[in-house]
């Protein structure tokens, strides 16, 4: 797991925040520009950018600038790394909630016990 560690982190660390799932929830339909981004967000562009930076630093965001348009574009990798890490975190859980199921099935049952007036 330390490998993930720090990368992880940071991904979690920039999916916290609901505006910067919007814009990663709008990137997955595909690229976009900074001001297509921006639009529906109610912020202003340096605000904008500023979330792009903290994606980008997770490297969940991906952007290049040709000429004045800055376009982004999503890096499935980080994402796949973050499900990767949930699916073996479930794996787990499942794992133990087998066990204790089992673990309860071998109890005898327990008659209820009938209370006196």
């Amino acid at each position: 797991m330390p490998k993930y560690s720090e990368s992880l982190d940071r991904v979690f660390q920039a999916l916290a925040d609901e505006t910067r799932r919007a814009i990663v929830a709008r990137l997955v339909r595909g690229p976009a520009t900074v001001s297509q981004l921006a639009e529906p967000l109610a912020m202003s562009l340096p605000a904008v950018m500023q979330h792009l930076q903290v994606l980008e630093t997770a490297g969940l965001v991906r952007s290049e600038k040709t000429g004045r348009v800055r376009t982004c574009q999503i890096d499935p990798q980080a994402l796949r790394t973050a499900e990767e890490w949930i699916a073996s975190q479930r794996t787990s859980w499942e794992q133990r909630l087998d066990r204790l199921d089992d673990l309860l099935a071998q109890r005898p049952s327990e008659e209820p016990t009938e209370r006196e007036p």
